[in-house]
């Protein structure tokens, strides 16, 4: 059985408490590895070390930083199929989208952030009576990079890129259920050269978490998860006066106008319910349809998500793989039970799959489900499910679009399909969402700013947000 570690110091080790926590492969049901069960202790340990380490780390020229980003990209991109396989087995996403999406973006994240760290620049303002306003951006010191389990490396490293770029040291904790390929970027970095102390990584359930928020040493915390965490986050820094990045939950709409490209808008809009499982916070989980399109759309949408293949996430046909958990697998299938309840209507799935593959006959396989008939404001309409469900909702107006979108306490991601480019740039505007894509879903630039609004997260990542997330404003002013 594997056996993960965690990094603290540079080095690789157990939890001083020497406990551990099992690990289990969600598409054969199974323990495979073990990984340290960390407490307040071992974030004593990193954070010392850390603060030890920033004295220097943060007199490092920032082409020197560059560089051990870059080598450390370069080591996963060696390794990338390992990864990819690593990322798989401990998710249940298929191999595919692991090694085509998830490794490729976590090596993209430290690339870009290595070219961030030498191009990043501040503000001077010049006075008309003979002084000079110029501001420093400097790195905190140790900061907390906390990350969940459904795009794991991707958003570890999302997280880790910028904070080491900016100066900072970091102490990280990946998802207890997903850790493996952390351990393996603990690895790596040794390899790369960051000097000890830099990159701490500590596996753990809640309680390590807890302890990062908590340490009164730990000057910001970045954290994506679910809204329910990410609550009981800002409760625990408010008072510690620490800076705060929280991106949680979402209750996604995908809204569809009859004049949309028709066959551009199926694609799109089944890919942005169903990618992973319907495990990414920007999934979109109502499909918002215009009631003249409605019975077409309806019908080729659910004959797309019939052909999903479910199955085993090693074979390369496979669409869906396994939830995450079992208690994930319970929850889902809990909130399908629900729908039932509250009326909806189930135009296909909402039952256990069926995989075929021996190995796979005690892994966690959900049908994609679609349900109609629900009021906008029920329960399966309003709270986070994250997995393969979507509902559909139709309309009459594009007001009567913008009132379902915005009427939920999340804020997180929108798509509009549409020819109508005043439509959809007037929609734009008025929706209460951190993203919105017109005609397209999940087309990432990295430089642009990430978050939601409402329940759906506080502060921005990305470019120059996430740079300015991890650095200090200094304002200097000389009278000459």
């Amino acid at each position: 059985m594997q056996k993960l570690a965690n990094l603290v110091g540079g080095s690789l080790q157990p939890s001083l408490s020497a406990h551990e926590l099992e690990v289990w492969e969600p598409a054969v049901g199974q323990v495979y590895a073990s990984a340290p069960q960390s407490d307040a202790a071992d974030v004593e340990a990193a954070v010392a070390t850390a603060q030890t380490a920033f004295t220097t780390w943060r007199e490092t020229p920032s082409s020197e930083r560059a560089r051990l980003l870059h080598r450390l990209a370069d080591l996963i991109e060696r390794d990338l199929e390992a990864f990819a396989a690593a990322e798989s087995r401990d998710t249940g996403k298929p191999l595919s989208l692991a090694r085509s999406l998830d490794i490729p973006r976590s090596i993209a994240n430290l690339r870009f952030f290595a070219a961030a760290a030498t191009q990043f620049a501040s503000e001077s303002h010049a006075m008309e009576d003979g002084a000079v306003n110029y501001t420093l951006r400097q790195p905190h010191g140790v900061v907390g990079c906390i990350s969940p389990w459904n795009l794991p490396l991707y958003l570890f490293t999302w997280k880790i890129a910028p904070a080491l770029a900016a100066g900072n040291c970091v102490v990280a904790k990946p998802s207890e259920v997903t850790p493996v390929t952390a351990a393996m970027l603990a690895e790596r970095s040794i390899e790369a050269g960051f000097p000890a102390g830099v990159l701490n990584i500590l596996h753990g359930g809640g309680a390590v978490g807890g302890a990062i928020v908590a340490h009164p040493q730990i000057r910001a915390i970045s954290f994506t998860g679910g809204t329910t965490t990410g609550r009981h986050i800002a409760l625990a820094a408010a008072p510690l006066f620490k800076k705060l990045t929280l991106e949680l939950g979402g209750k996604n709409p995908s809204i569809v106008f009859a004049d949309c490209d028709f066959e551009a808008a199926v694609t799109g809009v089944v890919r942005s319910a169903f990618a992973n499982q319907g495990e990414i916070c920007l999934c979109s989980s109502r499909v918002l349809v215009e009631r003249s399109l409605y019975p077409r759309f309806r019908e080729a949408f659910v004959e797309r998500v019939r052909a999903l293949r479910v199955g085993d996430p090693l074979e390369p046909d496979t669409d869906q793989g396994a939830l995450v958990s079992a208690a994930h697998y319970g929850k889902v299938m809990g909130a399908v039970a629900t729908a039932r309840k509250e009326g909806g209507k189930i135009l296909c799935g909402g039952e256990p799959a069926q995989v075929h593959a021996a190995r796979c006959a005690k892994g966690w396989f959900l049908q994609p489900t679609v349900i109609e008939g629900l009021a906008a404001s029920c329960e399966t309409n309003q709270e986070e499910i994250f997995g393969p469900v979507a509902t559909l909702l139709p309309f009459e107006d594009e007001a009567e679009a913008l009132a379902i979108a915005n009427g939920t306490a999340f804020g997180l991601a929108t798509s509009l399909w549409s020819r109508d480019v005043q439509r959809c740039h007037r929609m734009a505007a008025q929706l209460e969402s951190g993203l919105v894509w017109i005609n397209t879903w999940l087309l990432r630039d990295l430089r642009t700013p990430m978050g939601g609004t409402k329940h759906s997260g506080l502060g921005r990542e990305g470019g120059f947000e996430a740079m300015k997330f991890f650095t200090e404003p200094k304002n200097v002013c000389l009278k000459y």
